[in-house]
């Protein structure tokens, strides 16, 4: 048995002196060139007899046709010494980043890819390793062997038993991704500024989980008996956590002996990098918990935005009366807009959450009344200070600002080059060094399969594919959070405040659950924040959990946020397990049995020889008669839902039939977009253009005639998409037909609309003049399109809504998603939707596209269904509304492109391309270099079955 291996570690004192010398990691921007395509493989004798048993290809139906690729590269530790050596040098351990040369390079070698071109771009997903590709074999237990292959490094773990095979899956994970599995179960216990600094960004982040998944110790323990409690499946799931468990702390331990533990552990003072003093902690099972809250908060949650909502509405109605107003509010919602591209498009109607005529038990918040609640207590030291010269190690908005998650593209067999189902797929989960999920291939009894999953979570596969299909999912939002007005009160008799700490259950007063988390840090070579410290509190009711306070009617109440899946963060093992296993999914069937054991609002699809198919997971609550999920709703049992049990926060849910699926649909597409007619929309934003309607238009194109796919056509697609830009496609040729409804004699804004429909004659896409240029064909056209964005917004909406209801409406939907993460326009409401997150890739999920589609569609005499409830660019007049294009296009163009793109970190002001890059977001101390853009999946497959089993 032998660990992972690194270079060697430097001597203690040429350590201490690149120490000295070694700027903090936070603050380093990333490296500036693009890595080569070039795959790195490294060659470590292995022993021959393991090396066969481990290499066997067990049950693969997919005969070479499955593929798949994960920037940046499979390993993810790195020792101190290779930290210091990136920084010093640049180089980089192997498999650190050898898949983002391949995944960057498709921008722009898709639109000549062949068959035989897909290895260029994408790994062989075939199952295990040819015997001439094995760069190592490691046991750790005799009954399981872990072979990693030369070109990427991945983890092929064979076991003879099944606690051998799950130990083997910690072991390997632990030597991929150690530190970030420590760094977000700490995410999720909102513990982060204790373990990896003070960073502003690190309080931010911290503060966010903890409002959304606060527990005790206790109460994570309690769902894990519970799951325990279910028995059957749920018995093995904990044994295969058990021994994934044990697995890593197996491997933590062996790497702390032998002092080849991930370096970030001596950075931010866990480990004395000269004395080794210090430790890691064990794993236990309350981390899973508190890592799947982590997952389940970032993409597998939906609702509980009725505050802001409630906001819009109260502020249209007090513009345009009642009658009116709710009219206009209920346009600009789009919770079921007759034109929005869905993933089902046969007709099929699955109503959930609809909108009522006459909608019960709403609280609508007194104008102005609205406070969000205070979180932080006893702040002392740097505690109190906004901006830190350390960045910290994630986004601080990484889950309050607005994201959308993963795509998909799948076309039955009928329509197929072969006559087999092709199937382009995967998960929109950000860009971060080392990246948050982790290729791996598991097989052993009970579970075979290859694909991604999550760091710390990693005993199955996530996202991947089986011996003879496979899945993946988009992140679904339908609404299971739903916000109360809960009445306060007071256990003494004194006059009710909205500071009460105390509120009305069944006719009760209760004091709240108060749960509070103490953080405290002190500055360390990787985050030089002062020391400082805090406590964050939490409080809770039966109707969930408080965010804001204020007033209906005039009497004080809390409003809480209540979703299903709190308590149950770890209830979806069951169904992750069944999709790992081939003897529950041998069909579409099966397929959908699976995904509906998963408690997350997820869209699930799959791919075999032989079908395609669909289905929407999630814990939908039963609401009571009248009530409006989009509205915050009034804490009396009337209202309630369903069954509720506050103890354990169980409800009656949808049952599995009323749930979006479908089998054999002739082809989906979903880029977290909405699912069938009646299934309603969560929040603001799914109309008439949303970025759905680019894989959409494309598969479209793809079938007219009798058109046949193969797994290039739909890459290409794919990636066609991934460079488009929603606004110049779908929303700019309305914007040049007002404007060229008369001439246009100024120079200025006629050079510009010249400029504007060259790039859409183009194909208005966001691409390099070549590949490595750094540099965008139409520049120009695409400078002026991201400055013209929000002042055309604003010019054509703000004088309809008012100064009140336009910023109540930006903290409902923000106006841009572009790729740079700037250009947003001005923002509005308690809390502002109109916030960016530069360089992560995603964009064009949220924004006020289908508002501007509508209306200038409205203004030109096109016919609009579900049309805005009033015109809004020039009051409904052409000339007037032309006017107000010219101004903004006019305004736009004389941007100078440091004006447009002011540069931060990492990108000089003006640097277009840079503006835009990706960059892989270091959780660790080894960066990795920018690449172009690409709104695409961060893991991603490319599958054709030609047999089945």
């Amino acid at each position: 048995m032998r660990l992972r291996p690194h270079p060697l570690r430097f001597p203690a004192a040429a350590l201490a002196s690149a120490l000295l010398i070694t700027a903090a990691l936070t603050t380093t921007p990333t490296a500036t060139a693009a890595p080569t395509a070039t795959n790195t493989a490294t060659n470590t004798a292995a022993n021959t007899a393991a090396t066969t048993a481990a290499t066997t290809a067990a049950g693969d139906y997919c005969g070479g046709h499955c593929a798949d690729i994960l920037p940046p590269g499979e390993n993810g530790n790195a020792t101190l010494s290779d930290i210091l050596l990136n920084r010093m040098f640049g180089t980089r351990p192997a498999h650190t980043d050898d898949q983002l040369g391949p995944y960057a390079a498709l921008a722009s070698g898709y639109p000549g890819l062949t068959d035989a071109k897909l290895r260029d771009f994408f790994n062989d997903a075939s199952f295990g390793v040819p015997a001439d590709q094995v760069a190592s074999t490691t046991s750790p237990r005799p009954d399981v062997t872990i072979v990693r292959d030369k070109a990427t490094g991945v983890p092929h773990i064979t076991g003879t038993t099944r606690y051998g095979t799950e130990f083997g899956a910690g072991y390997a994970a632990a030597q991929d991704r150690l530190w970030v599995m420590d760094l977000f179960r700490h995410v999720g216990r909102g513990q982060l500024s204790g373990f990896a600094g003070g960073a502003a960004a690190n309080r931010q982040l911290e503060q966010s989980f903890w409002q959304a998944a606060p527990y005790t110790e206790t109460e994570l323990q309690q769902q894990i008996d519970a799951i325990a409690a279910r028995g059957g499946r749920a018995t093995q799931a904990l044994a295969d956590a058990t021994a994934y468990l044990d697995g890593i702390n197996q491997y933590a331990k062996e790497s702390y002996n032998a002092r080849t533990f991930p370096g970030e552990y001596d950075l931010t003072g866990h480990i004395d990098p000269i004395t080794n003093a210090g430790s890691i902690e064990p794993f236990k099972l309350t981390d899973l918990v508190a890592l799947a809250s982590v997952v389940g908060a970032l993409f597998g949650s939906g609702g509980g935005n009725e505050l802001s909502s409630a906001q819009v509405k109260s502020a249209a109605e007090a513009r345009y009366g009642k009658d009116a107003g709710d009219a206009l509010w209920k346009s600009l919602r789009e919770a079921d807009d007759p034109e929005a591209v869905q993933t089902l498009h046969d007709g099929q109607s699955f109503p959930y959450a609809t909108v009522p005529d006459q909608p019960q038990g709403e609280a609508l918040p007194d104008p102005g009344s609205v406070v969000p609640e205070r979180m932080v207590y006893d702040a002392t030291g740097s505690a109190g200070a906004a901006a830190t010269k350390a960045n910290g190690v994630l986004p601080g908005n990484l889950l309050t600002a607005k994201h959308g998650m993963s795509n998909a593209l799948l076309v039955s067999g009928a329509h197929t080059d072969d006559g087999h189902p092709v199937a382009v797929f995967g998960p929109q989960t950000g860009y971060f060094a080392p990246q948050l999920l982790m290729l791996e291939e598991i097989q052993g009894p009970g579970i075979s399969a290859r694909g991604a999953a999550f760091a710390g979570l990693s005993f199955y596969v996530q996202l991947g594919r089986g011996q003879d299909y496979a899945w993946s999912a988009t992140s679904a939002g339908q609404d299971i959070t739903d916000s109360y007005a809960v009445p306060l009160c007071t256990t003494d008799g004194s006059p009710v405040t909205t500071a009460a700490n105390a509120y009305l259950w069944h006719g009760q007063c209760l004091p709240f659950d108060r749960l509070e988390r103490k953080n405290a840090w002190s500055p360390t070579t990787a985050d030089s924040t002062a020391a400082g410290s805090y406590t964050l509190v939490m409080y809770r009711s039966k109707y969930g959990l408080v965010t804001a306070r204020g007033t209906v009617g005039g009497a004080p109440v809390a409003f809480t946020s209540l979703r299903s899946t709190y308590r149950h963060e770890a209830d979806s093992i069951i169904g992750f397990q069944e999709l790992n296993d081939p003897g529950a999914v041998h069909d579409a069937a099966g397929f959908q049995r699976a995904a509906q054991d998963v408690n997350y609002t997820f869209n699930w699809f799959y791919a075999d020889s032989r079908d395609i198919a669909y289905y929407n997971s999630g814990s939908n609550p039963v609401r009571a008669p009248g009530v409006d999920a989009g509205l915050p709703v009034l804490a009396q049992p009337a209202y309630e839902w369903a069954d509720f049990d506050p103890f354990a926060n169980t409800a009656r849910y949808t049952p599995a039939a009323e749930h979006p699926q479908s089998v054999g649909q002739d082809y989906y597409i979903s880029w977290n977009n909405k699912q069938a007619n009646g299934y309603t929309s969560a929040g603001f934003g799914n109309g008439s253009v949303h970025r759905g309607n680019l894989l959409d238009d494309r598969v479209k194109a793809l079938l007219r005639g009798g058109g046949k796919v193969s797994r290039v056509a739909l890459t290409q697609a794919m990636e066609s998409a991934a460079l488009a830009d929603l606004r110049a496609e779908d929303v700019l040729p309305e914007l040049v037909r007002v404007l060229r409804s008369a001439p246009v004699t100024d120079p200025a804004a006629l050079t510009a609309l010249q400029q504007l429909e060259s790039w859409l004659a183009n194909g208005a896409q966001r691409k390099e003049t070549s590949a490595g240029s750094h540099t965008y064909a139409d520049a120009t056209a695409i400078r002026v399109t991201d400055a013209w964005w929000p002042l055309v917004a604003e010019g054509v909406m703000r004088p309809g809504l008012g100064d009140q209801l336009f910023g109540a409406l930006t903290g409902a939907l923000q106006i841009n998603e572009s790729p740079s993460g700037g250009q947003t326009g001005p923002g509005g409401g308690p809390v502002s939707a109109n916030e960016g997150i530069p360089h992560k890739g995603s964009a064009f999920q949220y924004g006020w596209w289908s508002y501007l589609d509508k209306d200038l569609r409205s203004v030109l005499g096109d016919q609009v269904r579900g049309p805005l409830a009033r015109p809004f660019c020039g009051g409904g007049d052409l000339t007037a509304c032309r006017a107000v294009l010219l101004d903004t296009l006019k305004r736009a163009a004389a941007q100078t492109p440091a004006q447009v793109y002011p540069g931060d970190a990492d990108c000089p002001a003006g640097d277009q391309w840079c503006a835009d890059s990706i960059i892989q977001r270091p959780l660790g101390g080894v960066t990795d270099a920018k690449s172009t853009w690409q709104n695409r999946p961060t893991y991603q497959q490319v599958v054709q079955f030609p047999a089945h089993r």
